[in-house]
């Protein structure tokens, strides 16, 4: 037993393990932290409501639309996952999938499926040619940023309060610095490369997971011949080598309606034959007249992203809603995180790690991509 003139915080504790880490200094601290990780219910998987209309996602008695409302959930609350069911779909949508949790139904669109894995942090930062820094993707349903440099530049930040600049589940991000937080807890400060209007945050480190070079060696690079098959109708995606399929999934295309069921042309994903010109670890993307509105959009760390028409229209991964197999997007082709991740290393070019970006514009090498409308 230690007496207490013998005892040492978790801070200082830290601080002199950290000077003989490389010769490193005392770690910096960074005040005004608010990046606590929150917690959660204990199960392996959890639900987060990703409806950002306050009382519009109910919990219901039965997998039906019209089912008593037991209550509503919260913005970003977490409940735990038991199971999908099939159900009644709401009047007007195609998805039939209900997420059962001790208290009633979910319908499933508006869940983003999710875990709670915090990390060990890590202390120094690795170096890949003239890059230092790492990628690592968010294990925990989601963390909390605190801005470096305010005042917020990018749409969605000034769209929402303070309190929701958060992080979620599978989004991967760049961390370029490490500090501790006033309460002793180690900080990564998480920076965006491409597409940022500028806004660096810190965040705790132990929502993130440390992605390795391995995680993103090429699957099958001596294959020939590959292709990308979108099916809009079908609301698929097949991987070829060759005439031989190789990997399938459901994806979310540009939207065919606006929120009031009129017919848009506007994100449509166009048909035609395309090939992946740019692909990029993590990207910022926004678009439309209107910034994070109804109209718009503004986004941060989209994970896993194949860019394959004009600037901004690409195959990536989506955490914002779990409604894959309806057309959602703003002309993009939303997968789960898992799904774009294995896309984006079967197709080629292949990314180097330390910029995590690789484009090719003039010879025509990356993998094709066929956005047809098959009938059935």
């Amino acid at each position: 037993m230690l007496d207490n003139k013998d005892r040492i915080s978790r801070r200082t504790f830290l601080e002199r393990g950290l000077v003989g880490l490389g010769g490193l200094a005392v770690m910096p601290v960074f005040k005004g932290s608010k990046s606590k990780l929150a917690e959660f219910p204990d199960s392996e998987y959890l639900g987060r409501n990703t409806v950002y209309i306050p009382s519009s996602l109910p919990i219901r008695s039965k997998p039906n639309a019209d089912a008593d409302v037991v209550r509503t959930l919260s913005e970003d609350e977490c409940v735990v996952w038991l199971r999908e069911v099939v159900g009644d779909h709401p009047l007007g949508r195609p998805n039939r999938k209900w997420v059962e949790t001790p208290e009633g139904y979910i319908y499933s669109p508006s869940l983003q499926r999710v875990k709670n894995l915090p990390n060990e942090p890590v202390t120094t930062l690795p170096t890949y040619g003239e890059d230092t820094g790492m990628w690592v993707e968010v294990t925990v349903p989601y963390v909390n940023l605190t801005l470096e440099n305010p005042p917020a530049k990018s749409p969605w930040l000034n769209a929402v309060s303070s309190t929701l600049w958060r992080l979620y589940y599978s989004q991967v991000i760049w961390v370029d610095q490490i500090a501790m937080g006033e309460d002793g807890n180690i900080l990564y400060r998480v920076n965006e490369r491409y597409g940022s209007y500028g806004d660096i945050f810190w965040a705790d480190a132990r929502a993130f997971r440390i992605i390795t070079e391995e995680e993103l060696a090429p699957i099958n690079p001596d294959a020939t011949d590959k292709r990308i098959v979108v099916d809009l109708n079908a609301q698929s995606l097949t991987c070829y080598e060759g005439n031989t399929e190789v990997y399938f999934c459901q994806i979310s295309s540009g939207r065919t309606l606006d929120d009031l069921g009129n017919p848009v042309e506007t994100w449509a994903t166009p048909e035609g034959n395309y090939w992946v010109w740019r692909k990029v670890i993590s990207l910022h993307m926004s678009g439309g007249t209107a910034g994070a509105t109804a109209q718009g959009f503004d986004t941060m760390a989209i994970p896993w992203t194949s860019l394959f028409v004009g600037e901004g229209m690409a195959i990536h991964g989506a955490f914002w809603h779990n409604d894959f197999g309806t057309p959602k997007s703003h002309g993009c082709v939303n997968t789960t995180p898992e799904d774009a991740k294995w896309i984006f290393r079967w197709n080629t070019p292949q990314v180097p790690y330390g910029t995590g970006d690789i484009s090719d514009t003039l010879n025509y090498t990356g993998t094709k991509i066929e956005v047809v409308k098959r009938l059935y």
